[in-house]
């Protein structure tokens, strides 16, 4: 898989909108060198997957919206999902993340690791982002450099070894912060099942022509409502949610069938009309569809 570019593609309110690794395995690995200059800083952004943060060399501060710290060589913090984070060189410092969905350890939203470890963990209201203490640091390090080397070196099996090395790391925050959550926090609430069945439908059936209607009944609730737990779950409309999975599809599909049209794919992912395809994509991934597709088939043409 290798490293993935750094470079933050913001919408209005500061989400980010790159996708981080790919629909089969969302996980990508970043590594970047910062000076304390103004085009070197990571402007404040969010995004819904967690993030680890490793500085490999020199020093970096970090800021979220509850705290504010300094990591040194050797240093490792994690951000919890859909939490406002930023950082700069202090005053230059190499930083390497992994940004990763938690599907990723998951597998599903019902699945016991979803519901007893995962969901409590990114709902528990103490964290939004976590230093790694000394007494631990030298073995979440450990597991961290394992799952990033495996990324970097595009090693066989590396998915296996990315996925049981941050599983660690989950678990290992999940102990930490299991005595700041309550009940109420840690159980499936009612916003936590519309959600799935509202997010459900959308991925069966985003090739159609949805509209909200169509996606609050999914869940049985009333539209105000679905605006209402789409921000509270995942702070973004529900027609955003869908538009950014419809992309991610497209991108997908530019590469796994080679021989469908753009126009095709448009179609097929529930666009209008190819050119609102093509201009929706270049907000995502910075480059038309085509020269998506071009691109990658360099890649792999340079790799055989």
């Amino acid at each position: 898989m290798a490293l993935q570019k750094c470079g933050l593609n913001l919408n209005r309110v500061a989400k980010e909108l790159q996708p981080h690794g790919s629909l089969d395995f969302p996980c990508a690995g970043y590594s970047s060198h910062h000076l304390a200059r103004t085009e070197d800083i990571i402007p404040w952004h969010w995004h819904e997957e967690i993030e680890l943060i490793y500085i490999s060399h020199g020093r970096m501060q970090v800021k979220t919206s509850e705290s504010s710290f300094v990591l040194n060589e050797g240093d490792l913090a994690a951000i919890n999902a859909n939490t406002l984070h930023f950082a700069s060189a202090s005053p230059e410092g190499t930083l390497c993340s992994l940004v990763f969905s938690p599907l990723l350890i998951t597998g599903n939203q019902e699945s016991a690791f979803s519901t007893k470890y995962i969901q409590p963990l990114l709902s528990c209201r103490a964290f939004t982002d976590c230093q790694i203490n000394s007494a631990d640091k030298e073995m979440i390090s450990a597991w961290f450099k394992t799952a990033f080397e495996a990324i970097a070196n595009d090693s066989c099996g590396f998915e296996f070894t990315v996925r049981e090395n941050l599983s660690r790391i989950c678990f290992y925050l999940y102990k930490k912060f299991e005595p700041l959550m309550d009940a109420k926090t840690a159980a499936l609430d009612h916003n936590n099942l519309r959600i799935r069945k509202m997010l459900d439908y959308i991925h069966k059936n985003f090739a159609d022509n949805i509209s909200l209607p169509d996606i609050s009944g999914a869940a049985d609730i009333s539209e105000r409502e679905c605006l209402r737990c789409f921000k509270k779950m995942l702070q973004v409309s529900p027609v955003q949610y869908l538009l950014k999975y419809r992309i991610m599809q497209g991108a997908e599909l530019l590469l796994s069938d080679p021989s469908s049209s753009i126009s095709e794919i448009a179609s097929g992912c529930g666009f209008d009309s190819p050119s609102n395809f093509a201009k929706t994509f270049k907000r995502f991934y910075r480059c038309t569809p085509r020269e998506y597709r071009n691109n990658s088939t360099k890649k792999r043409e340079k790799k055989l």
